[in-house]
């Protein structure tokens, strides 16, 4: 795996000051109990900073060894960083169309790829599934919800949906291990009208292949 810089800009000491400020901001909203379905960027930044530094190495080496290898990628990926060389944790990922389906088509084996469990079978069905006493089990079967990182789409079924910006989406169902890559360069990066269709036809081809 191959990261890429975007900038190379001398500030930072001014970045490392801002980490500090994201981590107090996040501890300080924990230790007060905040709680609900939010989602924002600085959520997975500050989830890149604590695997980081728990892991002693970069976020790249880090999926590269235990993911990226594993799965056999047929080509390297980038992951563009900030100016302390820090990935930007939520977003910014390049990968080939058939190496995210490779990543999907893990995702739909409950974390297996040939007859090796590369991520723990519970931790991601933990991480895909709302929980039976969940204050939210109400509300994913008429809207989508939020796992670890990932969208829980409507309905008892349990899909999921990697979502990225300007139409990048990775659509999986576990049961049938369909997978869906989806990519775009959609001028918004978000909100855009033509995202209904993406999920009409995933949901027409669940509804034609996925029966097992």
């Amino acid at each position: 795996m191959e990261m890429g810089s975007v900038t190379d800009s001398p500030r930072k000491k001014e970045m490392r000051r801002a980490r500090e400020v994201l981590l107090r901001f996040w501890v300080t909203a924990v230790h007060n109990g905040r709680r609900g379905q939010e989602h924002s960027s600085m959520s997975g930044e500050l989830l890149g900073l604590v695997v980081s530094r728990a892991v002693k190495m970069s976020l790249a080496d880090y999926l590269s060894t235990r993911i990226w290898q594993k799965l056999g990628a047929e080509a390297d990926a980038a992951w563009a960083v900030d100016p302390t060389g820090q990935e930007v944790a939520y977003c910014c990922f390049i990968a080939t169309l058939r190496d995210w389906a490779r990543l999907g088509l893990m995702l739909a084996n409950d974390g297996a790829w040939n007859g090796q469990q590369i991520v723990p079978k519970q931790w991601l069905l933990d991480a895909t599934t709302v929980p039976a006493d969940s204050y939210l089990r109400n509300t994913i079967a008429r809207s989508w919800g939020y796992g670890y990182q990932t969208w829980l789409l409507p309905g008892e079924r349990r899909m999921f949906l990697l979502l990225g910006i300007h139409g990048q989406d990775i659509f999986v169902d576990p049961q049938s291990n369909l997978i869906m890559v989806h990519t775009a360069v959609r001028p918004r990066p978000v909100g855009d009208p033509k995202a209904a269709e993406v999920v009409a036809l995933w949901y027409a081809v669940v509804a034609q292949f996925g029966h097992r």
